[in-house]
């Protein structure tokens, strides 16, 4: 069934959004304030950004232990928010049944905020923070660097994520300056609001009209027009005078960009041998201005003048084809992009006037003056591709074949969702594995690009001995895709491995990159050296054990299914469960950035993982209150209950400028020390949140392989009720033997041990 929408304006002037979409598990809701950084006052660089985040420190209805946040995340939902240069916007994810309360919250806090002092005290510490780290990472200061190109006074030039010198809190002009970037834009006529999920659009009207008129009335402010846009890089490109519907013309021009079949720009490259990376990023879209990125890694030996010549070659074909055919082809992507969207997504893409859709009129008028400004150069020999078979919603014809039996069958998620998840894991104890990787890892790189144009996923990664290959998205897709990804690993056609990449993550993210190979207790080991052929990769099949996980799937699906597998390398067995290790370990991980960052992982048998889950629900609140709010570590603080590698457990993350690693494990031993009071809702809220029908699809696959992978039943019910048992004498015992030295502990950090004493 075809979702429904209905545009309103409210009394107030907002611009209210409703998406009715049956097939969706959760509720969302989406907030756009037209107001960001660039609307800001000049002389108080940071203050959109600063008002941002004193927004979510509660409000005398909604105190901080009953805000927005923590009613989200009690109900395991998702929330956040992002200050751009012209708009600034908020957003969460609940079950149907919490989208009231969300809302309400989120209303509230936005349109009547505390903006005292001590709090702004405190949240300009963690501003600060963020201003920190965001100048120690890499990807950012590239990003920075880029946007200096922007020629005359471009204000995408200047400084705005804030800091504690930019934020002058006792100035009367800066408070001024807050309250009344507050009071003008904080209005009816400058939010426009998105309700996304499976209540009837009646239902959402209600709530909307009831919490989106706390905002005062008020008509659209004309926001400041911006200086004429220009750069000169090459692959940098700035648009002027466009007219409305530029920024969904610029998806069509994108999606054009990043199609790498036979026929296209990507391809040309590929034939070359000359690509190596492609990412395309929109940096900047405003009345008419456009300013986006093409990222493009080439080989040492790629002649960047006939890439270049070959790009412009490519937009002159692109500015010659029927923009009604590309539309229709970009329709049937859109489509399949939205049906696999979250409520999350839906309602973001709602609030930003950019829903997935074919291009209306006005947007294909934006399309042809946004190629007018493109480079003329024709060059190249082109074709439009033909149509993209990860696209077809019918499964392949499939021969009768036996299922094999190293691939289990879950019925966790029923076939009706149209959501399935394949997991295949080898065994590989080949001393060339890791290089292997590389290789296997450069050979799929053109699928996963189709793939995640097609709303796929494909992901190819190594684990200590193990490769895994997981393949999620519509049943006949996963299908298709797993078929052309087992024939491209077992035969490759390039075998240069594709060199390691450093990630651009801050260090508690790369930390969390490393996680599985650290619950392993793996370190990547020195392989050794010699050419890479096809006899190689043969022997490490042969010698190589696999096992998988098939979720959501048909009959019909698992039959397709099965005949691909036929051609699954390796032998099938299943290998016994990863087991807990005794005592604490510490792992020092080599990541960039100079921020101390350490997660903690403290894995729990099987008998005790619901206590641990409720446990860490319980954990939440205490931990960003103290360690965030109170101690001001940093702005990156989390705890959470995470499973890793078939094993579960608490897991707490924290990164900090100034505290050191040896520090923050002493502020959690100690918070861990206090102990915490059973709460009889946040018990019944957590065991609900382990309903199919409330849980993500891909929330589903993932509990289901990870059962998998411990040989634990993936019994849910089974879940809810050893929750719903949870009594404070567990949690009591739980937290006692936690901070035993015989517990199982997992340290991982940018640094080494402190001492042997850290136990």
């Amino acid at each position: 069934m075809p979702d429904t929408i209905r545009p309103l304006t409210l009394a107030n002037g907002l611009q209210l959004t409703l998406r009715h979409a049956p097939r969706l598990k959760r509720s969302a809701a989406a907030l756009r304030v037209h107001a960001g950084s660039h609307d800001a006052p000049t002389a108080w660089p940071g203050l959109a950004h600063f008002l941002e985040h004193l927004f979510f420190l509660g409000t005398a209805r909604f105190p901080l232990e009953d805000g927005l946040m923590r009613y989200v995340q009690a109900l395991g939902g998702q929330v956040n928010a992002s200050t751009r240069e012209r708009t600034t916007d908020f957003f969460f994810e609940v079950p149907p049944a919490a989208l009231a309360g969300g809302l309400q919250r989120l209303c509230q806090m936005l349109a009547e905020p505390d903006l005292g002092i001590e709090r702004q005290r405190r949240e300009r510490e963690v501003i600060h923070a963020e201003f920190i780290a965001w100048s120690r990472n890499p990807q950012a200061q590239q990003q920075f660097a880029l946007l200096q190109s922007v020629a005359g006074n471009h204000p995408l030039i200047g400084f705005h994520a804030g800091n504690r010198y930019s934020l002058g809190l006792r100035n009367l002009a800066f408070q001024h300056a807050l309250s009344g970037f507050h009071q003008r834009f904080y209005r009816g006529g400058q939010i426009t609001l998105s309700l996304c999920g499976p209540q009837p659009l009646d239902e959402l009207e209600q709530l909307g009209r009831q919490y989106a008129g706390l905002f005062e009335t008020g008509a659209p402010v004309l926001q400041a027009l911006p200086p004429a846009l220009a750069t000169n890089k090459p692959l940098l490109f700035a648009h002027d005078g466009l007219p409305a519907g530029a920024a969904q013309a610029l998806e069509l021009l994108i999606a054009n960009l990043g199609d790498n079949r036979p026929g296209s720009w990507l391809d040309a490259l590929e034939r070359r041998g000359w690509l190596k990376g492609f990412k395309v990023e929109t940096l900047y879209a405003f009345a008419g201005q456009l300013l986006w990125h093409i990222d493009l890694k080439l080989a040492a030996d790629a002649d960047t003048d006939e890439a270049l010549k070959l790009l412009h070659g490519w937009f002159d074909f692109i500015r010659q084809a029927a923009p009604t055919q590309l539309n229709s082809t970009f329709g049937c992507l859109q489509q399949r992009r939205q049906r696999s969207a979250s409520a999350l997504e839906l309602a973001r893409r709602d609030s930003a006037g950019q829903p997935f859709a074919t291009l209306d009129t006005q947007a294909l008028i934006a399309f042809e003056a946004l190629l007018e400004q493109l480079p003329r150069h024709p060059y190249g020999q082109w074709q439009l591709p033909a149509a993209e078979p990860l696209l077809f919603a019918e499964l392949p014809t499939a021969r009768t074949a036996e299922l094999p039996s190293a691939l289990g069958i879950s019925d966790l998620l029923p076939p009706a969702r149209q959501y399935a998840a394949l997991y295949l894991r080898w065994h590989v104890p080949s001393a060339l594995r890791q290089r292997l990787h590389g290789v296997l890892e450069h050979a799929l790189h053109p699928l996963q690009v189709r793939c995640e144009q097609a709303g796929v996923q494909l992901q190819f990664n190594a684990y200590g001995e193990y490769w895994q290959l997981r393949c999620t998205g519509h049943p006949a897709a996963v299908v298709r895709a797993a078929g052309q990804a087992l024939a491209l690993m077992q035969a490759p056609s390039n075998w240069q491995p594709s060199p390691p990449e450093a990630l651009a993550l801050i260090p508690i993210r790369a930390l969390l990159h490393q996680l599985p190979d650290a619950v392993l207790g793996t370190r990547a080991a020195a392989t050794p050296s010699c050419t890479l052929d096809q006899a190689l990769l043969e022997g490490a099949w042969q010698h190589s054990h696999w096992q998988g996980l098939a979720v959501g799937f048909d009959s019909s699906a698992v039959q397709a299914l099965g005949a691909v597998l036929q051609g699954c390398p390796g032998q099938g067995a299943v290998p016994p469960p990863a087991a807990l290790w005794a005592g604490h370990r510490w792992h020092h991980a080599e990541v960039p950035g100079s921020e101390n960052a350490l997660l903690l992982f403290c894995p729990l048998p099987a008998a005790r993982q619901a206590s641990g889950r409720l446990l860490a629900q319980l954990l939440q609140g205490p931990v960003y209150q103290r360690l965030r709010v109170e101690l001001q570590l940093g702005y990156a603080v989390f705890s959470t209950f995470r499973q890793v590698e078939g094993i579960g457990g608490l897991l707490f993350g924290v990164q900090s400028p100034h505290a050191s690693q040896a520090e923050i494990l002493a502020h959690l031993r100690e918070l861990l020390g206090q102990g915490v009071t059973l709460d009889a809702h946040a018990r019944q809220a957590l065991a609900d949140q382990f309903d199919e029908p409330a849980m993500a699809n891909a929330e589903v696959a993932e509990w289901a392989w990870q059962t998998h992978l411990a040989t634990q039943p993936g019994d849910l019910r089974a879940l809810q009720r050893s929750i719903l048992m949870t009594q404070q004498a567990d949690l009591d015992g739980l937290l006692g033997d936690l901070l035993g030295t015989d517990c199982a502990w997992l340290c991982l950090a940018n640094c080494a041990a402190p001492d042997a004493s850290w136990h």
